[in-house]
């Protein structure tokens, strides 16, 4: 029988007040030694306050410490991801994101998928990212 665990569980409702939603989500969810994680993006996970209005690099760089923090909550850590996609409002975000990811991904050799979408679920977030790590058997 497979136990998902999800971290850091919580209610749209709360997140997005302004919006007439009402979904059941989690930060994270571990099932089976892979860990999931929900797209970060430049807010703070314990105050829902946002970080780097307006800067990209900011937001990306509070991004990363995010699935850092999210990792460790689940057991796992930066070098067991295996794939990130990365979400960008403008092309020119490209390479400051990519730049920050590298200094905290340095050696981890992920798969990665980069997209340009029209916007994000709010207009002052410039970027989200997401990863799948999987835990080694070892560890778990």
């Amino acid at each position: 029988m497979t136990t998902h665990r999800r971290i850091r569980p919580f209610n749209t409702a709360d997140t997005y007040p302004e919006q007439d939603l009402s979904n059941d989500l989690a930060q994270a969810v571990v099932a089976d030694g892979t860990v999931y994680l929900r797209g970060q993006i430049g807010q703070d996970l314990d105050t829902r306050e946002n970080v780097g209005v307006g800067d990209v690099s900011a937001q990306a760089e509070k991004a990363m410490a995010n699935i850092a923090m999210l990792l460790e909550e689940s057991g796992s850590r930066l070098d067991d991801i295996v794939k990130i996609t990365v979400y960008l409002t403008d092309i020119r975000f490209r390479e400051p994101v990519y730049r920050v990811m590298g200094r905290w991904l340095k050696g981890v050799h992920y798969v990665s998928t980069g997209l340009v979408v029209s916007a994000l679920a709010r207009p002052e977030w410039l970027v989200e990212i997401d990863a799948t790590a999987v835990i080694p058997k070892e560890r778990r």
